[in-house]
């Protein structure tokens, strides 16, 4: 043991008994969280000129192995999906290329596009997923890459938050291999690193808070996970990919040697951060959910509120203020079940019947009052710093329902979304319901030192 090893041991000791260490996530449970996060992603695997072992005949012809949401349950690739799923480290780095080149590839040019239904497809707008034949869909609900794809009922132009992951994507490649060659690729005239900067300027902004926003007239999703709910105004988590993509496009820029707009993208950072309590606060409610919107549906967002936290995108206050919110409204039993998380809390529902304001879904079914494993790292995580009895409480949940409900042995978990009756479950094995807790716990929130023991080792391992 060297010398500064030792150092770093007997202070973490010290400082670890005078303030009092938790204990960590179980590693059994991990482990096993990480087994089937890895089998679920092997299942959503789609090689090239096969069709996954699903029921359609329709086969891949991208020339290399599609990343699809899930076993057999979404045919195509989906952006969003994929990325989301990146920090389990289960997607390897020439996934990572394939994907974010056929993403670039399906990415509309320089027209707006007309579509059927009075749609349309803005410049540089990247599509809401990419069919097995390389072929772009811009709209949520149909497989049609024509004119008539989308009937408007998911928005007159593509969603947003599609455009955010997919600097994600190239944010996690850069990081994995350094690989400036994939930038400098030109597709149509541009290259990579060309078109992820329009991708990031083409959807819609407020100039003045920086926030995404969307009218009802002209209506784009803002994250696709609520393709099915009506938001307008400015939009909480669209704001929030935003928010970290900006920083990405900073980091990329300076690595490959363009610094002309990286200022550009730290003033969008900081708008943003200083926007968000004073657009999304929620002024009828007490404590600190933030609403997933200015218009339509502005009721308070679970799963935006909890993002907002994994970002650190919020000051001190705030962030104290949101924790204590949520884990006040586990304790209540309004935003979990078997460890999956709701996208409202239940007692702040928009009326009787529906969840959000305007939705296409019933009461307590799918994005309207579902609950979902996918947010689920996102909710340990915030109590993980606010209750540590309370995050592995429902962390054990999470574990017992997907033990249950296993695919690997007849079941269909991890499933995309369950009711509160269990009967309301759809799409077994679906990838973002473990890929992405998983990618958040998978170190077993290494936070259980104090903070000031994490800074000081922080410091000595950059010396």
């Amino acid at each position: 043991m060297t010398v500064m090893t030792t150092r770093i041991a007997v202070v973490t000791m010290s400082l670890a008994a005078s303030a009092g260490c938790g204990r960590g996530l179980p590693r059994a449970d991990l482990e096993f969280l990480r087994d089937m996060t890895r089998d679920v992603i092997e299942a959503s695997r789609v090689r090239p000129g096969s069709n996954g072992g699903g029921r359609w005949p329709i086969t891949n012809t991208c020339g290399f192995t599609l990343v699809t949401p899930g076993k057999d349950s979404y045919t195509a690739y989906w952006p969003r999906d994929f990325s989301m799923s990146l920090d389990s480290g289960f997607i390897t780095s020439e996934e990572l290329r394939n994907h974010l080149l056929l993403t670039c590839q399906a990415q509309n040019d320089a027209s707006d596009l007309k579509l059927a239904n009075g749609l349309h497809v803005p410049p540089w707008s990247i599509p809401d997923h990419i069919n097995y034949d390389g072929r772009p869909v811009y709209y949520p609900g149909t497989y049609s890459s024509g004119r008539d794809q989308g009937s408007g009922a998911c928005g007159r132009v593509p969603p947003i938050d599609d455009h955010y992951e997919a600097v994600h994507i190239a944010h996690a490649y850069w990081t994995t291999t350094r690989d400036r060659e994939v930038f400098e690729k030109k597709i149509r005239g541009l290259t990579v690193f060309e078109r992820l900067t329009k991708a990031f300027d083409c959807p819609v902004i407020d100039r003045t808070t920086g926030l995404a926003e969307t009218t009802e007239a002209d209506r784009a999703v803002g994250f696709g996970f609520c393709d099915g709910e009506s938001h307008t105004g400015r939009l909480l988590f669209a704001s929030l990919l935003r928010y970290r993509a900006a920083g990405e496009m900073a980091g990329l820029a300076r690595a490959l040697g363009c610094p002309e707009r990286i200022g550009d993208y730290q003033q969008a950072q900081r708008l943003i951060r200083a926007n968000l309590v004073p657009n999304f606060a929620d002024p009828k409610a007490i404590g600190g959910w933030l609403r997933a919107s200015t218009g339509l549906s502005q009721q308070a967002d679970v799963w935006g509120t909890l993002f907002a936290l994994h970002l650190g995108a919020l000051d001190r206050n705030s962030a104290a203020a949101a924790r204590k919110t949520v884990a006040a409204a586990v304790r209540r039993g309004t935003i979990r079940l078997e460890g999956g998380v709701r996208q409202v809390p239940t007692d702040m529902d928009f009326s009787p019947t529906t969840a959000w304001e305007r939705s296409l879904c019933p009461l307590n079914t799918y994005q309207n009052g579902g609950y979902w494993h996918t947010a689920s790292g996102w909710l340990i995580e915030a109590l993980w710093n606010e209750d540590r009895a309370l995050a592995l409480q429902v962390f054990t949940e999470m574990m017992t329902h997907l033990r249950d409900q296993d695919f690997r042995r007849g079941g269909g978990a991890p499933w995309e979304v369950y009711g509160p009756n269990g009967q309301a479950r759809q799409n077994p094995v679906y990838m973002a319901s473990v890929a992405l807790p998983y990618g958040i716990l998978k170190d077993g929130l290494l936070t259980d030192f104090p903070d000031v023991v994490v800074k000081w080792l922080g410091a000595h391992k950059r010396r």
